[in-house]
C-alpha cells in the first residue's frame, strides 16, 4: 500500500528539519572559517551560504504552518487530504518557488567554478548559463502553471514533462559541471603528482554524488506516481546548502589537515590560475598547506619551510 499524501508530507517535514539542522551547524562551521579568508571567499561565499540557509529557513517555515493548518487549524473543516491537494495555495506556490531558487544559485555558483577551472573558456561559461538560465525559466513557468491549476488537479496533470524536465536539467548540470572539474583536476595529476590532487578530486566528486542523487531520487520517485517524491523535494533545499558547506569544510578539515611537505607550489598555482606565494625569514619550520576554495574553485596555498609573519588577509 502506497503512502498517502497527508503521512508523505508529515514525513517531508521530520526529515526537512532534520536536515535542516544538519545544514545550519554546518553554516555556522563554514561561516568561521571564510571570516578568517580574505578577497572573493568572504565578498562571494559567506553572502551565497548564507542566501542559502534564509531560502531553506523560509522553506521551512512554510512547511511548518502548511503542517499546522493541515493536521491542527483546518482538520475539521476541510482535512489535510484536501488541504495538501490545493495545488494554487499561496504557500505552496511559495515553497516550490523557493525549491526552483535555492538549486539555481548553486548551480549558478557550480557553472563559474567550472567556467573559471577551465581556463575561463567562453565555450563552458555560455552553454553552462544557457542551461542554467533554461532551467530556471522553466521550474517558474511551472510555478506558474500550478498557480492556474484548479481544484482536483495534481502535479501529474500538470505540466509533468516540464516538471521532469527540470529535474533532469538540474541533475545534468551537476553532473557535467563535476565531471568537467574533475577531469581538469586528473588531467594536471598525471604530471604533478596524484598524490596531492586525489584528496581534491575525491572531495568534489562526493559532492557532485550527493547532489545528484538527491534529485535523482525525486526525479524516479516524480516518474513512478509516487508521494515519495514529496520526501524527497522537501529535503531539496537543506541537502544543496548541506552540499555547498561540506566542498569549503572537506577542504579545509580533510585536506588541509594531511598535506603533504613536498608539494608545489607551482604546480597548484599552474592549475588553478593563481599565482603561489612565498613568505621568505629567517629559521625554519614545518611546511604547512592549506587548501581553500578561492575564485569559486579550490585554490592551493602553499607555505614554505621558511619562518613567516603577518596576517592572512
Amino acid at each position: 500500500m502506497g503512502i498517502t499524501l497527508p503521512e508523505a508530507l508529515l514525513l517531508a517535514f521530520f526529515l526537512e528539519t532534520l536536515f535542516y539542522g544538519v545544514f545550519l551547524t554546518l553554516y555556522w562551521l563554514t561561516l568561521v572559517i571564510l571570516l578568517k579568508k580574505c578577497g572573493i571567499q568572504r565578498v562571494l561565499f559567506i553572502p551565497v551560504a548564507t542566501l542559502l540557509l534564509c531560502i531553506a529557513t523560509a522553506h521551512l517555515i512554510i512547511d511548518l504552518v502548511r503542517a499546522l493548518e493541515a493536521f491542527i487549524f483546518s482538520v475539521y473543516t476541510i482535512g489535510a487530504n484536501t488541504y495538501y491537494s490545493n495545488l494554487a495555495s499561496p504557500l505552496e506556490l511559495a515553497k516550490t518557488a523557493l525549491y526552483i531558487t535555492q538549486p539555481t544559485i548553486a548551480d549558478a555558483v557550480l557553472v563559474w567554478r567550472c567556467y573559471v577551472l577551465n581556463d575561463r573558456s567562453l565555450l563552458v561559461g555560455i552553454l553552462g548559463c544557457i542551461v542554467l538560465l533554461t532551467n530556471a525559466v522553466i521550474g517558474y513557468y511551472v510555478v506558474w502553471s500550478l498557480s492556474r491549476a484548479g481544484m482536483g488537479s495534481t502535479v501529474y496533470s500538470t505540466v509533468p514533462g516540464l516538471i521532469s524536465t527540470f529535474y533532469i536539467l538540474t541533475m545534468l548540470i551537476s553532473v557535467i559541471c563535476t565531471s568537467l572539474i574533475s577531469w581538469r583536476i586528473y588531467r594536471h595529476s598525471k604530471s604533478d603528482g596524484p598524490a596531492a590532487f586525489l584528496p581534491v578530486l575525491i572531495v568534489v566528486v562526493e559532492s557532485g554524488i550527493l547532489y545528484a542523487t538527491s534529485v535523482l531520487a525525486l526525479l524516479l520517485a516524480f516518474l513512478t506516481g509516487s508521494n515519495g517524491q514529496y520526501p524527497a523535494m522537501d529535503i531539496g533545499p537543506p541537502i544543496v546548502g548541506i552540499v555547498f558547506c561540506l566542498i569549503i569544510l572537506q577542504v579545509h578539515f580533510h585536506i588541509g589537515n594531511n598535506a603533504q611537505p613536498n608539494s608545489s607550489p607551482k604546480s597548484f598555482s599552474n592549475l588553478f590560475g593563481e599565482q603561489g606565494e612565498q613568505n621568505v625569514g629567517h629559521g625554519m619550520e614545518p611546511t604547512a598547506m592549506h587548501i581553500t576554495e578561492d575564485m569559486g574553485i579550490i585554490q592551493f596555498d602553499v607555505m614554505r619551510s621558511q619562518r613567516f609573519s603577518g596576517d592572512d588577509c
